[in-house]
């Protein structure tokens, strides 16, 4: 950030409206040097709470990151990194059908890690990293 509090040129902020961003001090996303940086992400339904199911979470996640890269004139097919991240790492087989729906033909380089998440309601976390 300049010294005005300006963003330095060149890069660009997309907000999602998740009460976390100001709590934290972060956003969804930040477009610059030709790639798109979508934040870590969880499932929440739209009145804020957690499905039981973590395929719901892990849809619900997947449609935040997607208005998020088309918000910065990306989309799922220009994804070249993802990170997901599960508190049970038995919960990421279920979710595989609705990655490989995301991606289709354009898979990108992928990991997986086991590790809690925010609040234990959270069941699935993913990051991804898109030319703009």
């Amino acid at each position: 950030m300049s010294a005005d509090g300006a963003a330095p040129e060149g890069i660009r902020r997309i907000f999602s409206g998740s009460a976390f961003e100001p709590k934290i001090g972060y956003c969804r996303a930040v477009v610059a040097g030709g790639f798109v940086h979508v934040s870590g992400t969880t499932g929440p339904g739209p009145d804020g709470t957690f499905p039981d199911d973590v395929t719901a979470q892990c849809r619900n996640a997947l449609a935040i990151v997607g208005r998020a890269l088309e918000e910065a004139g990306s989309s799922f097919a220009r994804v070249v990194r993802v990170t997901y991240i599960l508190p049970d790492k038995a919960d990421f087989e279920p979710c595989w059908p609705a990655l490989r729906e995301a991606f289709g033909d354009n898979p990108p380089a992928a990991t997986m890690i086991e590790a809690g998440l925010l609040t234990p309601a959270m069941k699935f976390e993913i990051e991804v990293t898109a030319l703009a």
